[in-house]
Formats: structure tokens, sequence, C-alpha cells
């Protein structure tokens, strides 16, 4: 008898990141909601969806990396289409961040995209992050940070910016597993 699918939140893909840019932390449900700060109960739910989605093992919580890896490069713009909103000032994000902005020239200011955010550093087109806990959970956490920006870009970039945000995104998945 096949399991009834649940569809993927866009909290999942966050916790999904989460455990990827961590693997050598402890998988408690606890632990995890304070990391992407999200509530103990939705991490328990996010975690069976993926599951059930073939993204992370039943058995120890720990992500299933080529099937992460194709998710993440192939469906989840598709599954999460980027919605950007009116300039502001906010957290750098997409081909603006770390560490695309090292490996690209950008023409212009109003080239950048931002998660609004009082933090912000700069100024660019908003773009609505996959989930309202993003900017704070990757200040958090630098290695998140990289992963989520390197997904925007996915989502967001023109083929130059996704090709690079591709190849960076699965060397770091996969260096960190290396560890």
């Amino acid at each position: 008898m096949a399991s009834k699918s649940v569809p993927l939140k866009p909290q999942d893909v966050l916790l999904l990141l989460k455990l990827l840019a961590c693997p050598e932390e402890q998988c408690r449900i606890i632990d995890l909601a304070h990391g992407i700060q999200v509530s103990a109960s939705e991490v328990s739910h996010g975690l069976s969806r993926l599951q059930s989605s073939r993204l992370i093992a039943a058995e120890t919580r720990k992500p299933l990396v080529l099937n992460a890896i194709e998710f993440l490069v192939h469906g989840l713009k598709y599954a999460f289409p980027p919605q950007v909103e009116a300039a502001t000032r906010g957290i750098p994000t997409a081909h603006s961040a770390p560490p695309l902005v090292a490996l690209l020239t950008i023409p212009t200011a109003g080239d950048h995209y931002v998660w609004a955010h009082e933090s912000g550093s700069i100024r660019g087109h908003a773009l609505r992050p996959l989930y309202p806990s993003v900017p704070s959970a990757a200040l958090r956490c630098s290695k998140l940070y990289e992963l989520l920006a390197l997904c925007d870009a996915i989502r967001i970039g023109r083929v130059r910016e996704r090709k690079l945000a591709e190849q960076e995104l699965r060397s770091r998945i996969l260096q960190e597993l290396a560890v």
C-alpha cells in the first residue's frame, strides 16, 4: 500500500537546507526549530513531508543528498517560483550575496536582490523569501545563508547565474558531507 503523498511547504525547503548546511549538528527537533525559527511541531511535520518526498532518510533524518540536489537544482524554481516586490533595503540574496557576488560583476545597484529586513546592508529588488524566517535564520548561520542565496539564484537568476549557482550549491553540499 503506497503512503499518501503530502506536498512540500516552503518551510520544508528551509529545513532541508539547514540539514544540508550543518550535517554534523544534532537533529533534535527543538534544535532545528530554534535554528530556522519555526515551531517544533512544524519541524516535526516538515520532517515527515521531507521523508515522504524521499529527500531525507526516515531512520536518521539525514538528507538523501543526490535527491536533495536534484530537487533544489531542477524542481525548486517550479515548486516555489520567485516573487519580486518593490525595491527596499535588505539582506543581499541570489547573485547579490556570497558566494556568487564574488564571482559575478553586477552592473548597477538596481540589479541587486534582497530579503527585506531591518538589518539590511544594501538596497535592491525585494525577493520574497521562501519562508518569513529565512532572513533571520540566514543571519544566524553563514552556511545556511549561502545555501539559501544559491537557491534564490537558481530560482530567479539568468542562465549564467543559475549555472554558477548550481555548481556552487553542489560543491558546498558535497563538501559538507565529506567533512
